[in-house]
């Protein structure tokens, strides 16, 4: 047990370190990951009020509220690498739609889960309010879908 505990803190180079600054932007960023430490299924529910990104064409603040809910597989992502990752996101162009995707891929990408949602609940700009909701599946683990005809 304790090789795993040494292994692992190894791995994360963030928590814990005072001195840690926040990534110029979301290519810069890294999901830090942690073994699973269960086997059964069981969802991990993230959430943050004070994410920014900006506006492509005007230039101006987005703000929303990201929620990222999941079922991990072998992977866990640790919650001080995720802070930095969305907060690296304050000076990036880009619509909210792409912002909201491209944090799926990310995280997906990072830690391989069951299943994952991003939910991006962007703040009312004149006088309408925006939310994008993406999904993943892991194939392996997820129902067949159905066509329209039932097939």
């Amino acid at each position: 047990m304790a090789k795993t505990k040494r292994s692992t803190s190894t791995r994360l180079t963030l928590l814990g370190r005072s001195d840690a600054r926040v990534p110029a932007s979301p290519a810069e960023a890294r999901l830090e990951t942690f073994p699973n430490p269960a086997r059964r299924n069981y969802r991990i529910h993230f959430e943050t009020d004070d994410f920014t990104s900006v506006c492509p064409v005007t230039g101006q603040a987005d703000f929303a509220r990201i929620d990222i809910d999941y079922v991990p597989d072998r992977l866990c992502v640790e919650s001080k690498s995720l802070k930095f990752y969305l907060a690296s996101y304050r000076n990036e162009r880009a619509f909210n739609e792409a912002v909201t995707n491209r944090i799926l891929d990310d995280f997906v990408r990072a830690c391989a889960p069951r299943e994952a949602i991003v939910t991006a609940q962007f703040s009312a700009r004149g006088g309408i309010a925006l939310t994008v909701r993406a999904e993943y599946a892991d194939k392996k683990t997820s129902p067949k879908k159905l066509d329209r005809d039932g097939r």
